[in-house]
């Protein structure tokens, strides 16, 4: 299975979309101002894999959209090592100003990083951050992190994890946010995921981000078009 793994290229992948099947479930979307904020998984950042473009999710998404729109506008504010508190304080203005359409908000991975941490502020600064965005009029998009992100010198990592996924659901279902699960998601399983720092998603993994995003974007203009008809 290692060896299978191994072998994978992004052509060959089973949970990539090639760019022109990405924008052909996109045809006819709406969104023309695509803006990211937050963190070093909103970044798109990871180390390249052999068989893939070296492109974080969030290029890809890009990428992608232009294809439907050669126009797009794009607004990466995301810095590695932002907290949720952070995000708040120094990128939603820039991102309000920007006027999106479509907008990727974090589930606040950094914040996990501290000794102790407070799940209940974590969840009232994430909660101002989903709301300045969805008050933009944009449609909202976020992840949850993955099982096989682990960091050893917390024994309850894995505890703080799912504390925060719980928190990204919750707000990820009011604001009707496309809400792509990375915890439980196959890829995880992967020997060669993660980059060398053993945190971030190597390209391949940024590869399977980037097409469950635009299979949940598929799956909004496919509700819309159903609502419409």
């Amino acid at each position: 299975m290692t060896i299978a793994v191994n072998l994978l290229t992004e052509e060959s992948d089973p949970f990539c979309l090639s760019p022109a099947s990405a924008a052909g479930l996109l045809a006819g979307a709406p969104w023309r101002r695509f803006a990211t904020i937050g963190d070093s998984l909103s970044a798109g950042t990871g180390d390249p894999s052999p068989g893939y473009a070296n492109l974080g999710w969030a290029d890809r998404v890009a990428d992608i959209l232009r294809r439907v729109h050669p126009d797009l506008a794009y607004l990466n504010t995301a810095e590695i090592g932002a907290t949720t508190a952070r995000t708040l304080a120094t990128q939603t203005d820039r991102m309000i100003a920007f006027g999106p359409d479509l907008v990727h908000v974090p589930c606040g991975a950094n914040d996990l990083f501290h000794p102790e941490p407070d799940f209940t502020a974590i969840e009232r600064t994430l909660r101002r951050v989903f709301e300045l965005a969805a008050g933009t009029g944009a449609q909202l998009t976020t992840f949850t992190l993955g099982r096989a992100f682990v960091v050893p010198r917390f024994p309850d990592w894995h505890d703080r994890v799912r504390a925060l996924n719980a928190i990204t659901r919750e707000l990820a279902l009011h604001h009707d946010a496309v809400l792509v699960d990375m915890w439980s998601h196959p890829v995880n399983s992967r020997p060669n995921l993660l980059s060398p720092d053993r945190v971030h998603f190597s390209t391949s993994g940024q590869a399977v981000m980037a097409s469950e995003l635009v299979k949940g974007l598929a799956r909004v203009l496919g509700s819309h078009r159903e609502t419409s008809g």
